[in-house]
C-alpha cells in the first residue's frame, strides 16, 4: 500500500467533509438534546454516512459503467462541485432556521449531505474508476479521513469554545482556499484527460 497516496486521499477527504464548517450546524441542531442523547445521534449519524460513503466507493466503477460515465467526465465534474463547496466555506451563509428545527436528525441533514455530501463522494467514485486496484488504500484514507471528522464533531461542543466563533470560521476558509486549489487541479487533470481522448 502506497502511504503517501493513502494519506494524500485522506487529508483531501477530510477538507471535503468539512469537520470545521459543519461544527455550528451540528451544535445548532443538536443544542436541545441532553449530552449522552446528543453522543447517541452524533455516533448514528456518523456510522450511516460512512456506510453511505464505503457503498460508493465500492460500486463507483459499477455505478459509473452503468451510466457510461468517463474519468474525465467525473474530474470535471467534481472539479466545479468541489470548487462550488470551497466558496461556500470561504464565504459562509448564516445557519438558517430551517436547518436547526429538526427534531430528531436521521441521515438528514447530518449524514446527508454535510458528512457524506455530494463532492465527497465524486471523489470517492474517481478514486474508485481511476485505480480500482487500490482499493485497499482508498478504504484506509477514507476510514481516517472519517476518524478524523468523528473526533472534531463529537468534540465540537469543547472545539467551538476553544477556537470561537472567529477561530473556527478562520480554519474553515483556510480549508476551503486548499480546497480552491485542489478542485482546480481536478478540473485540470479533467480537461486534460479529455483532450488525450479527442
Amino acid at each position: 500500500m502506497n502511504w503517501q497516496d493513502t494519506i494524500s486521499a485522506a487529508v483531501t477527504l477530510f477538507f471535503i467533509m468539512d469537520p470545521l464548517g459543519n461544527m455550528p450546524i451540528f451544535n445548532s441542531v443538536l443544542a436541545r438534546f441532553d449530552s449522552t442523547r446528543r453522543a447517541k445521534i452524533v455516533a448514528r449519524e456518523l456510522i450511516i454516512a460512512l456506510v453511505i460513503l464505503f457503498g460508493f466507493l465500492f460500486a463507483g466503477e459499477s455505478i459509473l459503467s452503468f451510466m457510461g460515465i468517463g474519468e474525465s467526465t467525473l474530474s470535471i465534474a467534481g472539479g466545479f462541485l468541489l470548487f462550488i463547496i470551497s466558496l461556500k466555506m470561504i464565504f459562509p451563509k448564516p445557519v438558517s432556521a430551517e436547518e436547526s428545527s429538526v427534531e430528531d436528525p436521521f441521515i438528514v441533514p447530518l449524514a446527508m449531505p454535510l458528512v457524506a455530501g455530494p463532492s465527497t463522494i465524486a471523489v470517492l467514485l474517481l478514486l474508485s474508476s481511476s485505480q480500482p486496484d487500490a482499493m485497499l488504500q482508498w478504504s484506509a484514507a477514507l476510514f481516517f479521513a472519517w476518524l478524523g471528522t468523528t473526533v472534531l464533531l463529537v468534540a465540537s461542543p469543547f472545539v467551538m469554545r476553544f477556537l470561537g466563533e472567529r477561530g473556527a470560521k478562520a480554519m474553515e476558509r483556510l480549508m476551503g482556499m486548499i480546497l480552491v486549489m485542489l478542485a482546480t487541479q481536478m478540473l485540470l487533470n479533467g480537461v486534460k484527460e479529455f483532450i488525450q481522448t479527442l
